[in-house]
């Protein structure tokens, strides 16, 4: 597939939308979250209004800053419809509508000290997707199944997941569902993050 400048522009735009989505769910205003993330409200400021592309640093920072994964701010580069809703007393509720596509991702909350963070999600998948993003990143994931028949991979090995099967793994890995075997499909994925380096 040919690269564009349109693809950055999307990108950038759905960046853009991540940022001003989870600082508004942490209750951050632009020049909390600048001073929390490092970086200046100018520039926040130009990131959520999709005017600069953002170095991996930078997204690394915004990532830490939010308490997400830097994945999060990807979420719905292939489907711009994508919505955060967090009702009041909630934790994020991201829910991906597409043509091909129905996922939810029901936050639970996360629990975050100076040493530790969890983030535990309900993913319930719908529809059939021949194409799943993979995922990446720090920390320890347990996936326990509640629901359906999936083929789920991580780094080169796929395993087949059925109600009652548990698999836990390194997140830094590639990893994601291969193949929807049968729907509905709901599992829990818990990640759980080590010491984080003291700045």
């Amino acid at each position: 597939m040919e690269h564009s400048e349109d693809d950055d522009k999307a990108l950038e735009r759905i960046i853009a939308v991540r940022t001003r989505e989870y600082r508004q769910a942490a209750g951050l205003s632009i020049g909390e979250m600048a001073q929390r993330v490092g970086i200046s409200k100018a520039m926040l400021s130009k990131i959520e209004n999709a005017q600069t592309a953002c170095s991996l640093t930078t997204l690394s920072r915004l990532a830490r800053g939010l308490d997400v994964p830097v994945t999060a701010l990807f979420r719905g580069m292939d489907d711009e419809r994508e919505a955060v809703f967090v009702p009041a007393g909630h934790g994020a509720r991201i829910v991906r509508r597409g043509t091909r596509v129905g996922h939810e991702y029901a936050q639970l909350g996360a629990l975050r000290g100076s040493h530790k963070r969890m983030e535990p999600l309900l993913v319930t998948l719908t529809e059939s997707s021949e194409v799943f993003p993979l995922f990446q990143h720090a920390g320890t994931e347990l996936i326990y199944m509640l629901e359906g028949v999936m083929v789920y991979g991580h780094g080169k090995s796929s395993y087949t997941m059925r109600a009652g099967d548990a698999l836990q793994f390194d997140g830094e890995a590639p990893h994601g569902p291969e193949k929807l075997l049968a729907l509905p499909i709901r599992f829990l994925a818990v990640t759980a993050f080590g010491d984080s380096p003291q700045h």
